[in-house]
């Protein structure tokens, strides 16, 4: 059987208390009422060990007084004045071990919900990661709060850079600098700038975005109840090469390689 010695501690330092307390005042000099410090007692014991270690030290707390009263007159015996003291000690001490002991009760719960809440997002996160999808996840103030471990690899960011919640802007124009979208470098500002207006509108309508290396990902934004957005980025590679005009081969090929070529007509040439 495990020894808990925070259920015992508040009962035996209101016992050594009132032991020390009797001491000074038969051998030494008079002690005046030690009441407050006896609250005291149970208020620290109840938020150590809870209501029970509390309550049990109210009790000590009210016995000792009636013998320190007992000794207080010049014939053994209590006053209408001693019985009000004790009367007043036993309600503040029990109302102070209940409220106490139930604060901690709260302040537990509370405690365990969050360690509860972060294990839960811990594990969602990690899942996240094992996922091929790009997610990035925004506050309100558009500032990335979570980013995955695709999305990292997608547009190669380092984790330093992830785990400092830059905001979306900052990301667009890191896939900017780092030359991962295809896309020329005359229209790479209108798109930065289009695609953090939409952003910000919440606009839920999904673009496929071409990347240097030939991928293709379907960027799709959700808003979320607390005003920040959750951003997806898919591959849709291998469906977007099964759909492929037939009569454009050589045009995609070459967006998905290293150099580009004119488009060709939508309809093939007679």
């Amino acid at each position: 059987m495990r020894f808990d010695w925070r259920t015992i501690s508040g009962p035996a330092l209101t016992a050594v208390t009132a032991l020390t307390a009797f001491l000074v005042d038969r051998y030494l000099v008079a002690v005046p009422n030690p009441a407050p410090l006896f609250v005291c007692i149970v208020a620290l014991a109840a938020s150590v060990s809870g209501i029970a270690s509390g309550l049990t030290s109210a009790g000590i707390a009210v016995v000792c007084s009636a013998l320190f009263f007992l000794d207080h007159r010049a014939m053994p015996g209590y006053g209408v004045t001693d019985v009000s003291r004790m009367l007043m000690l036993a309600a503040t001490a029990a109302g102070t071990a209940l409220i106490t002991g139930l604060l901690r009760q709260k302040w537990i719960d509370a405690f365990a919900a969050d360690q509860e809440h972060n294990a839960t997002a811990a594990r969602l996160a990690n899942a996240l990661d094992q996922v091929d999808i790009g997610i990035v996840l925004l506050d309100s103030d558009t500032r990335a709060e979570f980013i995955n471990r695709a999305f990292r690899e997608y547009f190669a960011l380092s984790d330093a850079q992830a785990d400092s919640k830059p905001p979306f802007i900052a990301l667009m124009y890191h896939g900017r600098d780092t030359g991962a979208w295809e896309l020329p470098e005359d229209e790479m500002g209108a798109f930065i700038a289009e695609r953090t207006e939409k952003m910000r509108a919440g606009d839920s309508t999904p673009i496929n975005i071409t990347l240097a290396d030939g991928q293709v990902l379907r960027f799709s934004c959700t808003a979320l109840p607390d005003g920040g957005r959750m951003l997806s980025y898919t591959p849709v590679t291998d469906l977007v090469r099964h759909t492929d005009d037939p009569d454009r081969a050589d045009y995609f090929r070459s967006l998905r390689g290293s150099e580009r070529a004119q488009a060709p007509p939508l309809h093939a040439a007679e």
